[in-house]
């Protein structure tokens, strides 16, 4: 089984200026997605792995090269680094970058965001599993509870202006809705054909469910901050600290 972990991230960011390459609690954010890659190819000997690294970001190459792992630089397309752009997209032209540059064929992509430090190895290996033994997989990613539900307390502006639930239903407790996650942008593993044909009638999706407290999608500057702190928490706790 041939896996191909990439990076995908961008020299830009609104939200948070530069947090692709902040340091967090101490050491480059990069660094924790690279400990928990290493993690994954010591405990995985039966895999063919292999690191791919798409960025238009020097001080980020620099970093990544600063680890000394082994992998394979792709560079971010012009057309693929706007704000528009979607990481799928970006995630096939790594896949295809580097199966031109080494080769070979991979199985299985599997992308680790950036601004999502606070991974467990199990995370990573029951996200990749849901594609690997499940023959009719072809897309796995993780998720966390959702706190809210768009079939009960969500809403949005409708075509009249006003506001009502984002989808209209009849429930009078949250406890008769559907059960909702909210995808957490942490961990995506993709069979190599659906990277090719990423429709929804083709998709055929499954989930992992994390830990939702720690998990924070980093947008803004009081979103890396509360993240380290929960994480300076969870290691005062024993927690993640094979992440540290």
């Amino acid at each position: 089984m041939k896996l191909l972990f990439t990076i995908c991230a961008r020299a830009g960011s609104k939200g948070a200026k530069g947090k692709n390459v902040r340091l967090f609690c101490g050491k480059p954010i990069v660094d924790y997605t690279l400990k928990i890659y290493q993690r994954y190819v010591e405990a995985h000997p039966e895999h063919e792995v292999l690191l791919a690294v798409n960025t238009d970001s020097e001080e980020l190459l620099d970093q990544v090269k600063q680890s000394e792992i082994p992998f394979q630089y792709v560079c971010r397309k012009e057309e693929l680094a706007g704000d528009a752009a979607a990481k799928g997209d970006v995630i096939k032209d790594t896949l295809i970058q580097t199966e031109a540059a080494q080769g070979c064929q991979f199985d299985i992509v599997v992308d680790l965001d950036i601004t999502s430090p606070l991974r467990m190895l199990a995370d990573v290996e029951g996200t990749i599993a849901q594609v690997m033994e499940h023959a009719s997989c072809n897309f796995a990613y993780s998720v966390t509870d959702s706190r809210r539900s768009p079939y009960f307390n969500m809403v949005s502006k409708k075509e009249n202006g006003f506001y009502d639930r984002v989808i209209a239903a009849n429930y009078t407790a949250r406890q008769q809705v559907p059960v909702c996650y909210d995808m957490n942008a942490s961990i995506y593993a993709y069979a190599r054909d659906y990277l090719f044909n990423m429709t929804a009638k083709n998709r055929r999706a499954l989930i992992w469910k994390m830990e939702d407290s720690a998990v924070l999608d980093i947008d803004s500057d009081s979103d890396f901050e509360l993240m380290e702190l929960l994480t300076k928490y969870f290691w005062e706790k024993g927690r993640y600290l094979d992440i540290k």
